[in-house]
């Protein structure tokens, strides 16, 4: 049993299956993109956005990959 509970209006929900299991959190990636994650517990979809606009993994990938500097 969980010690917390959210109110059903507030639970993300699932854009695939319109589920409410779904975990959502924002992140900074490492090129500085505030980008926000959800995973749905039911479907399994996952799907990452930024200001609203869907991303594709290669471009998250790409934002959060650490570029080596030469010495």
């Amino acid at each position: 049993m969980s010690l917390v509970t959210t109110p059903a209006r507030a639970l993300a929900v699932c854009s695939v299956c319109a589920g409410t299991r779904v975990t959502a959190i924002t992140m900074t990636l490492t090129d500085g993109s505030v980008v926000d994650f959800a995973s749905c517990h039911t479907c399994e979809h996952k799907s990452w956005t930024q200001g609203g606009a869907p991303l594709d993994i290669s471009t998250v990938l790409r934002k959060a990959t650490k570029t080596k500097v030469a010495r």
